[in-house]
């Protein structure tokens, strides 16, 4: 054989190989997936629903050369224990993650399965990877948001309620995350004289008196942070701080669209929808360790025009101008 006709052969088997790794195979793969959420939360699942599609729109079927296995924490911390466990011992190909409990559950039960998370606060700080460029391990995946973005919560609550002097901010103590946001909104509040409280909002059954004795005093406001309790229980959350007809501003749109006053943050489906990749990449061999953590690159400010009515809140014009969305 001629030396051309042997540099073709090897040439066409390399791009079989790699057209190969290009498209799932028919063999089914497993998938794992561990929601932090409740089943009937409707934005659990919509974000489940956009990660399904975008699989789906990569080539991955269920029931065809895909098998999904879910389960639904809830915020439950032995829910967690036992549905890491469970998930794992299915040996799956890969792990989806939703939030950074699911992540931490998983990583007390396997540091060899590849794990890909999304909307989590600060994986380096919670040790799920060595860096954002170089994870490093067995897990990567999508951030909701770097802590700067928690600083411009609280400057838009001064844009909203000009003559704030102090502001509660609802965040979770037990969590790299929590504190990390409430550092922030420190930090941007060092150079004012607004003064700061934290309250803790897993505590649901304190939580409206908690806030009712924060407000006896007047120019009162709210942040509350990104965290599973202040999701998992929004409805509660905002139903509070309506009653006290506090101004507040809350971590994504679906606070907003629940009859809260304010949001800024990331489309949480877009997150789970760019996941989608990570996982498609992984299932054709990739390694989570290649793999760079990202950072959400766009961010929308929610405002809803009839929770502000409701606590007789009148908006600036320039601050609705400038809304990406208004819900009236």
């Amino acid at each position: 054989m001629r030396r051309r006709q042997v540099l073709g052969l090897v040439g066409a088997a390399v791009i079989a190989a790699r057209s190969t790794l290009a498209q799932p195979t028919d063999r089914t793969r497993k998938l794992g997936v561990l929601e932090g959420y409740g089943v009937d939360d409707p934005v659990a699942q919509a974000r489940v629903k956009g990660f399904r599609q975008a699989l789906q729109d990569l080539g991955w079927i269920e029931g065809g050369n895909l098998h999904t296995e879910i389960r639904w924490a809830g915020d439950d911390p032995d829910h967690y224990r036992q549905y890491a466990q469970e998930l794992v011992a299915s040996a799956p190909d890969v792990i989806f993650a939703t939030i950074s409990p699911s992540v931490a559950a998983l990583l007390r039960v396997t540091h060899s399965l590849p794990i890909v998370f999304s909307n989590v606060i600060d994986p380096v700080g919670a040790g799920f990877v060595t860096s954002m460029a170089h994870p490093g391990g067995n897990v990567t995946g999508f951030t909701a948001f770097e802590y700067s973005v928690s600083g411009k919560w609280l400057g838009l609550l001064k844009e909203l309620a000009p003559g704030l002097a102090r502001v509660a901010v609802l965040r979770e103590p037990s969590t790299s995350a929590g504190i990390g946001q409430f550092a922030a909104i420190q930090a941007f509040a060092s150079s004012s004289s607004l003064e700061l409280t934290a309250i803790d909002p897993s505590d649901v059954g304190t939580i409206e008196a908690a806030l009712k004795s924060f407000g006896r005093e007047p120019n009162s406001g709210v942040i509350v942070a990104a965290g599973p309790s202040s999701v998992v229980h929004r409805g509660t959350l905002i139903a509070a701080i309506t009653r006290l007809r506090l101004p507040a501003v809350y971590p994504f749109s679906y606070f907003a669209s629940a009859g809260g006053l304010a949001s800024y943050g990331p489309d949480s489906v877009e997150i789970h929808i760019s996941a989608a990749k990570y996982v498609d990449r992984v299932l054709k061999g990739e390694r989570p360790a290649d793999l760079p953590v990202q950072a959400p690159t766009k961010y929308q400010l929610t405002i809803n025009l009839k929770a502000a009515k409701a606590i007789g809140l009148a908006l600036p014009q320039s601050m609705l101008s400038t809304a990406d969305e208004i819900i009236e």
